[in-house]
């Protein structure tokens, strides 16, 4: 088999570029493997469809106390996943809902239990001054193997008491979320 000479020369420089690229390419995934657990975490994020589970079982509660309610469930950013409210709920609740969910995530405390304490502590009365942050019952992180994962906030209930109780309703044993 004879080669023409004139096409080896045209491929060799072909050759050493890819094995140039290779050992590039090589040491940047290397590079990558030594520095990926010290720039990223991973997150548990919740799905629209738990998300819905964790409204209907929060619309469950509500109507057993004879309430219509609003329901907020928010993901671990803060961001909206299902806002509802039943009918005949004033339109406050919608934005009431969704701060005291909020509120719950910011800062992984049920709503009610961080009104109450800061009621108590003249340090943390300032918490009721904050733009987002509504310190009236109703709102729960949503827990899952120690980390926050999201939250659910309820308005409309009747009673700081109420809300804080359909709040708490959300959480889904068989998968590990608690309102804890």
């Amino acid at each position: 088999m004879k080669i023409n000479s004139g096409l080896l020369v045209l491929l060799i420089p072909l050759f050493s570029l890819a094995q140039i690229s290779t050992k590039k390419s090589t040491d940047f995934t290397n590079l990558n493997a030594k520095t990926e657990g010290n720039y990223t975490t991973q997150s548990v994020q919740l799905s629209l469809k738990t998300a819905f589970q964790i409204t209907d079982q929060a619309r469950e509660a509500a109507k057993s106390l004879g309430k219509n309610v609003t329901i907020a469930v928010l993901d671990a950013s803060g961001q909206i996943i299902i806002l509802t409210r039943d009918d005949e709920v004033g339109p406050h609740n919608t934005e009431a809902a969704r701060r005291k969910a909020y509120t719950a995530l910011s800062t992984k405390t049920p709503t009610l239990l961080l009104s109450r304490n800061a009621r108590l502590n003249p340090d943390t009365q300032n918490l009721a001054t904050l733009p987002e942050l509504l310190l009236l019952g109703g709102g729960f992180p949503l827990w899952h193997n120690g980390k926050v994962i999201g939250s659910i906030g309820i308005a409309g209930g009747g009673s700081p008491e109420n809300d804080d109780l359909i709040a708490k309703s959300g959480a889904i044993a068989t998968a590990q979320i608690t309102t804890h």
